[in-house]
């Protein structure tokens, strides 16, 4: 397997290089799952460019393969690579655990918490596709996600504009950050895993709550879901995102 992939320029987070969960949503469209697989994780190895053709390939290096994680890989590693440079890896994964998973947040306390949107007063990537304050409405889903009153958690409301699963990937992607104090502390993301149980509707309310999963120096990590209105699981993730210094944030041109 060796097909084209290319990240228009719509899909920024830096704006240099493409948001991290909608180019994993991207990737995990060509990793095949099964029922005791049924979720994908997907590393970044390098800033994914824009508006730049890179294909997707097999991993052939067994050694690369068994570093991406321990598990038995339906379909082994793929990965998007940018001539010789390997950007993104991906396999399928076992089902990601809902033992940390907190219950839904009503829409209204999600509208709520956009108010205190940290990042309408600190954002390092104000360009982004999924939460930056620089897109226009139509353009980006424009996710704020703030603090809910008396939890310990973040949630932003969102109604789907469009069905791509690329786009339930991104918006697990960024509340987590947000949850983890991005404003203050630039971060990348590292890794993402995710599983999808149902897409959303088009039109129809959602929440995605976010929560800190704790630490270790610069990686930290987060879990996000996606909730109906009514309350239903819709999706979830994890991520591992990678503290960067400050100074290497680039302004938006």
């Amino acid at each position: 397997m060796s097909v084209s992939f290319t990240v228009p320029r719509r899909y920024c987070g830096p704006p240099h290089s493409a948001n991290g969960g909608w180019v994993s949503g991207h990737l995990a469209r060509h990793v095949p799952t099964s029922t005791a697989l049924p979720a994908v994780s997907v590393r970044l190895l390098a800033p994914p460019p824009l508006d730049r053709a890179m294909r997707v390939r097999p991993v052939a290096d067994r050694a690369a393969e068994a570093a991406d994680r321990a598990v038995e890989a339906a379909g082994g590693v793929i990965e998007v690579a940018d001539g010789a440079t390997p950007v993104l890896r991906a396999h399928a994964v076992v089902a990601l655990s809902t033992a940390d998973v907190p219950g839904p947040v009503p829409y209204a306390a999600a509208v709520a918490a956009g108010a205190a949107y940290p990042g309408l007063h600190d954002h390092p990537f104000p360009t982004c596709f999924v939460c930056g304050t620089a897109r226009q409405p139509g353009d980006a889903l424009m996710l704020r996600p703030g603090p809910v009153d008396g939890h310990e958690l973040y949630a932003a409301a969102w109604v789907p504009t469009e069905p791509a699963e690329e786009l339930v990937w991104a918006a697990l992607d960024c509340p987590g950050a947000w949850a983890l104090g991005v404003g203050g502390r630039p971060m990348v993301l590292g890794t993402m895993a995710a599983q999808v149980l149902q897409p959303p509707a088009v039109g129809e309310e959602h929440v995605v709550v976010a929560w800190p999963r704790g630490g270790q120096g610069r990686k930290h990590f987060s879990g996000t879901a996606l909730y109906t209105a009514d309350g239903a699981l819709l999706a979830h993730a994890e991520a591992t995102w990678i503290e960067v210094d400050p100074a290497t944030v680039r302004p938006a041109s």
